[in-house]
C-alpha cells in the first residue's frame, strides 16, 4: 500500500515547481502525514495559480495556521476557574500542572490551588508537593468524588484551580472509569485539557484522544517538544480532530518552558527544513 501511495505521490509532484517540493520536503520532514502533505501542496498551487502573493513559503504558513484551532491561555474572570489535566502516562501533566500554577502564581499574580487525583505513581503526590512548598501554593489530595469536593471547598477562595490527574493507559478501562466518576458530577465546572506528547507516534495519539474523549476534555495540550525530532502531529491531529491547542511545552524548566499555542508559530515550526 505504501509503495502505492508513493508512486501516486510522485506522479502528482513531478509537475510541480522546486519551490513547491521543497516545502513538500519540509512538511513530510517534519513528519506531517503524507496524503496530507500533498493535499496542502495541491491547495498551495491552486492559491498561487489564482494569483495575490507569489511568496509561496508565506502562502502555504499561512494555509496552515488558518487550518489549525488555538485556545489561547487560560482565561480568568471573576469566577474561579478549575482546570483538569488528563492523560496517559508519562506526557509530563504533574511538571506542567506546575509551569501553569508557577505562570499565574508568581506572573499574573493570581490566587492558585492545586489538586493531585495521581495516587497510582508512589511519588506524584509528593512530587506536586514540592513544587506547592516552592511556590508557597496550597494542595489537596482527592482519592474519590467526595474527596474532590472537599478540596475544593477548601479552595474555594482560589482564583484558579488546577488538578493533576492520574497518567493511564487508554485501555485501562478501570483505571478510566475510576477517573471519570471523581470528575463527572464536576464536569461542568471544569475546564479538561487533554495532555500528549510529541514524542508519541500519531496512530497511539489518535488511540488516546478517541479513548480520553469519555473525560470531556475540549482543549489539547502538547508537551515535550524539545524531546521530538519533529511537531508534524500538531497539525495531523489538529486537523483529524479540530479540537483548538492550548499549550505547547518545551523543556523541564518551570515556569519558562511552555508557551501558548500560536498558529502562526507552528506553521513556522513545520516549514523549518
Amino acid at each position: 500500500m505504501d509503495a502505492i501511495l508513493h508512486s501516486t505521490v510522485q506522479n502528482k509532484l513531478k509537475d510541480f515547481p522546486n519551490e513547491t517540493i521543497s516545502i513538500y520536503n519540509a512538511l513530510i520532514t517534519n513528519k506531517v502525514e503524507e496524503p496530507l502533505a500533498v493535499r496542502l501542496i495541491e491547495f498551495l498551487e491552486k492559491k498561487s495559480a489564482a494569483g495575490g502573493d507569489t511568496n509561496k513559503l508565506d502562502v502555504m504558513r499561512k494555509i496552515i495556521s488558518s487550518s489549525i484551532k488555538t485556545a489561547g491561555p487560560i482565561e480568568m474572570d471573576e469566577k474561579q476557574k478549575i482546570v483538569a489535566l488528563v492523560g496517559p502516562t508519562g506526557v509530563g501533566k504533574t511538571t506542567t500542572i506546575a509551569k501553569l500554577a508557577a505562570t499565574y502564581a508568581l506572573q499574573e499574580k493570581k490566587k492558585v490551588g492545586l489538586i493531585t487525583i495521581d495516587t497510582y505513581r508512589i511519588a506524584a503526590v509528593e512530587q506536586i508537593k514540592t513544587y506547592a512548598k516552592i511556590m508557597d501554593i496550597p494542595v489537596e489530595v482527592a482519592l474519590t468524588e467526595n474527596d474532590l469536593t472537599d478540596a475544593l471547598n477548601s479552595l474555594k477562595f482560589k482564583d484558579l484551580v488546577l488538578i493533576d490527574t492520574a497518567g493511564m493507559s487508554p485501555h485501562n478501562r478501570q483505571q478510566m472509569f475510576e477517573l471519570k466518576s471523581i470528575l463527572t458530577k464536576r464536569a461542568a465546572e471544569l475546564e479538561t485539557h487533554l495532555v500528549l506528547s510529541l514524542t508519541t507516534n500519531l496512530d497511539d495519539m489518535f488511540v488516546a484522544f478517541k479513548k480520553f474523549k469519555e473525560l470531556n476534555f475540549t482543549k489539547v495540550l502538547f508537551t515535550k517538544y524539545d524531546e521530538s525530532s519533529s511537531c508534524g502531529n500538531i497539525l495531523n491531529l489538529s486537523l483529524r480532530s479540530r479540537i483548538p491547542i492550548s499549550y505547547i511545552t518545551t523543556g523541564q524548566n518551570v515556569p519558562e518552558d511552555i508557551m501558548t499555542a500560536d498558529s502562526e508559530k507552528i506553521a513556522e515550526l513545520l516549514l523549518e527544513t
